[in-house]
């Protein structure tokens, strides 16, 4: 049995302008009393077949989707700036100067717990990496900045990080640095290591805190995108 073209360019029409895919029965309503509905979508269906896009029946509905095999034409890829915040910045700079550096180092260094959002935040960003782990009690796992955080600021080597001095002249430190934190050459003290060199025995904190909606550096994080169906 045929299939009336008219009917059909109202099922298109109906399909192509709904906001979400359409059942039978609102089919019915919409077209001519008398129209046979699962022809008509099934002669659509079947013209749209190997098309760019195709006549679909999901959840007992129907509606137009992009090709499957097309799919990959409906990517994109964003990069999303995400801001670091106070906390963030202070802890990148911590494992900068300190590295390789575990957590419960940083927290000792910040004076303050440090929450886990924060270090997912970098680690995310590919500025900071695991290191591998410490060979004390508990093997924790250690932290140091990666080539991806050399890149975007323009340094050569983590040698090139700038001192104390550099620092204080920038006006970025005060004229009394907490005790301990770094030396005027720039080589920062490593909590949990003695004057020997050698590595001591510490608690890990557990404290968290909440970061800071301050923050003076953004990071991308690149997320794929799909395109609407329809």
């Amino acid at each position: 049995m045929s299939v009336d073209q008219q009917h059909l360019r109202m099922a298109e029409a109906l399909l192509f302008a709904a906001t979400e895919p359409l059942d039978t029965q609102t089919l019915e309503h919409r077209l001519p009393d008398g129209v046979d509905v699962p022809a008509v979508m099934a002669e659509l269906a079947a013209q749209y077949d190997g098309h760019g896009v195709n006549l679909v029946k999901v959840a007992g509905r129907w509606a137009f989707r992009t090709a499957e095999d097309l799919a990959f034409l409906m990517k994109e890829e964003r990069e999303v700036p995400r801001r670091l915040s106070r906390a963030g910045v202070e802890t990148l700079a911590i494992i900068a100067y300190h590295q390789p550096i575990t957590r419960a180092e940083i927290e000792e260094v910040r004076g303050v717990g440090l929450s886990k959002g924060t270090l997912d935040v970098l680690l995310e960003s590919g500025w900071v990496r695991p290191r591998g782990r410490r060979r004390t009690p508990g093997r924790p796992v250690t932290y140091g900045v990666s080539d991806s955080f050399l890149i975007h600021f323009g340094l050569e080597s983590i040698e090139d990080l700038p001192g104390v001095e550099e620092l204080k002249a920038a006006g970025l430190l005060s004229a009394t640095p907490p005790a301990g934190f770094a030396n005027p050459t720039g080589a920062a003290a490593m909590p949990g290591v003695d004057d020997a060199g050698e590595e001591t025995e510490e608690e890990d904190e557990t404290e968290d805190e909440e970061d800071d909606d301050d923050g003076a550096e953004t990071v991308g994080v690149v997320t794929s995108i799909g395109a609407a169906d329809g």
